[in-house]
């Protein structure tokens, strides 16, 4: 079976709460012996956006994938795609 747009239940689908993202980011961060403002250079956000996504205040999928990139993981490191 393949999975299209009609098949899918909505209802079902899969989230990632916000501390474990936050977790997800840091150890990743943390994995590379990145500090929070090295990670802030390499993928162009600010400090204080990054501390409010380890914090589990904030979970923008535009930022996380760019976090992603930074930290060459895959975007599904952080959330269910």
């Amino acid at each position: 079976m393949s999975i299209t747009q009609n098949n899918i239940d909505s209802s079902k689908a899969s989230t990632v709460p916000h501390g474990e993202i936050a977790a997800a980011v840091r150890q990743a961060r943390e994995a590379i012996g990145y500090t929070i403002a090295d990670l802030s250079e390499t993928c162009g956000l600010t400090s204080e956006e990054i501390v409010d996504i380890e914090a589990g205040a904030d979970s923008d999928p535009a930022k996380l994938r760019r976090i992603a990139a930074a930290l060459q993981v895959a975007p599904s490191t952080f959330f269910v795609v």
